[in-house]
């Protein structure tokens, strides 16, 4: 397999895998991080699950390179307030 094709496939896991995770957290921590685009990641993590045949690479990396860096600082808060069930 190319490089580039598995580091793709790599990519769009991860992403998927955190769009997962960020549909896990509480509703109520969602409204109190409105800085965290909540529905945008989840539905990110929706069109990789079902859609996987039409990904747009470009857009996934942009979103994994500058998006992700972006919103790893606000996750600790995240993750602090977040009290669900898992």
């Amino acid at each position: 397999m190319d490089s580039d094709r598995l580091l793709d496939f790599a990519m769009a896991r991860a992403l998927e895998i955190l769009g997962e995770a960020a549909s896990k957290v509480a509703p109520e921590t969602r409204r109190s991080l409105p800085q965290i685009a909540w529905n945008q990641i989840i539905a990110m993590r929706n069109r990789l699950a079902h859609a996987y045949h039409d990904l747009n690479y470009n857009i996934m990396w942009r979103t994994a390179t500058v998006e992700v860096a972006a919103l790893l600082p606000l996750l600790p808060a995240a993750l602090a307030d977040d009290e669900s069930p898992r």
